[in-house]
């Protein structure tokens, strides 16, 4: 590949060793990537889907931040655009015992609470009933709501699929983010995908929530977009499988992952920078690397507060459209099961999060861990995180075991 200019700012296509992203310019002048889904407004197949949770923090520093600026009548205006839009279930924790038995359905708890995010990865072409729930979060709140600890479930864990005798699914062991697919199928929708990935990871972790919560990649970006981008640190060289430079356009890559950066690989540089929404979000797929998955999980954490960060500046905060914007992107995107509470009741309830910190958590050591058939697996001290989440003991666990927590600085960007 000749030498070019394949980016603006510092963005530039090196012969010999494919192309590279850093900085902060725009790829091709543009708001997306050419060739990219983002690019071709017009069309409206499936697409690659991403984190997903974000959205759902992010509406709880926005509406948090209200409170202090406009007051209840101001805070309600923006909170029912926001659940406007949310589709909403109780077909979820209300079966089989899913739901936190500690606190009467309809109520939000008092104490400690969990909620289960599930994120679809939908490629290009697939319709209902093919998505897999390749991002899997645990957000552990403490007694205050003031304070969150997230925790990934690798999406390659092997572990049982419970039988659904309602939904016709049988008993089997497979990859956990199978579970989503298989519960959605013949017209179960994202209701009964959320039901039987629920019901795996309860089988997995013995947690019981207080909320589930499914989120699409159309509307992750749109919030994104709404917030102009985020600032994010790229702690290593990495290459994204799902877009290429030709001729000096970021182009998204029809096809197949491959195994190896092609020659035109898009390349993702060191360094913190501010990212347009389609960047963080491929940034926060990336996992070619030593640590693979858990690279992922990690970017996925570090977007999520950065998003969580940037929803509750002042930049956000003191423009109402753009506050507008952010939530109706957030409603579109968000589905949810809050175990009997009002939706807004649910979502205010925790908007002690926005000026709390989101704490990251380590799960496997934070690379692979052999499981049965050589599968992934999951260790004897993340098997023990589990239990002291499930029984609300998790700060005091954490100060025993600090390796679990990510707390170098590119984590918190």
């Amino acid at each position: 590949m000749p030498p070019q200019t394949a980016m603006q700012g510092d963005r530039v296509a090196r012969p010999g060793r494919s192309n590279t992203y850093g900085g902060g310019g725009t790829y091709g002048g543009g708001g997306g990537p050419s060739g990219s889904p983002a690019a071709k407004g017009k069309k409206k197949s499936k697409r690659h889907k991403s984190p997903l949770w974000a959205k759902l923090l992010t509406t709880f520093g926005v509406i948090l931040a209200l409170v202090g600026v406009g007051g209840i009548v101001v805070v309600k205006y923006f909170l029912n655009q926001l659940t406007s839009n949310i589709q909403t279930t109780s077909s979820v924790l209300d079966s089989n015992g899913l739901g936190n038995k500690t606190v009467p359905v309809g109520k939000l708890p008092d104490g400690a609470m969990n909620l289960l995010m599930l994120g679809l990865d939908t490629r290009t072409g697939w319709g209902e009933g093919e998505s897999r729930s390749d991002t899997i979060l645990i957000l552990h709140i403490t007694a205050s709501h003031d304070q969150a600890y997230m925790i990934s479930i690798p999406r390659d864990t092997v572990a049982k699929i419970p039988a659904d005798e309602s939904m016709g699914v049988r008993e089997q062991t497979t990859k956990i983010n199978a579970a989503y697919l298989f519960g959605s199928q013949n017209g179960r929708g994202w209701q009964g995908g959320a039901k039987l990935a629920t019901k795996a990871i309860h089988e997995l972790t013995g947690i019981e929530f207080d909320g589930v919560m499914v989120i699409d990649f159309n509307g992750f970006k749109g919030i994104l977009e709404a917030m102009g981008g985020v600032h994010l640190c790229v702690d290593k060289r990495m290459w994204s499988s799902h877009y290429v430079v030709n001729n000096g356009k970021v182009e998204y890559a029809h096809g197949k992952d491959p195994t190896s950066p092609p020659r035109n690989a898009l390349w993702f540089e060191k360094g913190c920078r501010n990212m347009q929404p389609w960047e963080a979000l491929e940034f926060s797929r990336l996992r070619h690397s030593t640590n693979g998955d858990y690279d992922r999980q990690r970017h996925q954490q570090q977007l999520l507060r950065a998003m969580a960060k940037k929803a509750s500046s002042s930049g956000v905060m003191g423009n109402p459209t753009k506050v507008s914007k952010i939530l109706a992107a957030a409603g579109k995107s968000l589905k949810m099961d809050t175990h009997g509470v009002p939706v807004d009741s649910f979502i205010f309830g925790l908007k002690g999060l926005a000026a709390g910190d989101l704490i990251p958590i380590k799960t496997n050591g934070g690379t692979f861990a052999p499981g049965q058939g050589g599968g992934e697996g999951i260790s004897d001290d993340t098997r023990k995180l589990f239990e002291a989440t499930s029984a609300d003991r998790l700060p005091e666990f954490l100060g025993r075991h600090p390796e679990m927590l990510i707390n170098d600085a590119t984590a918190a960007s």
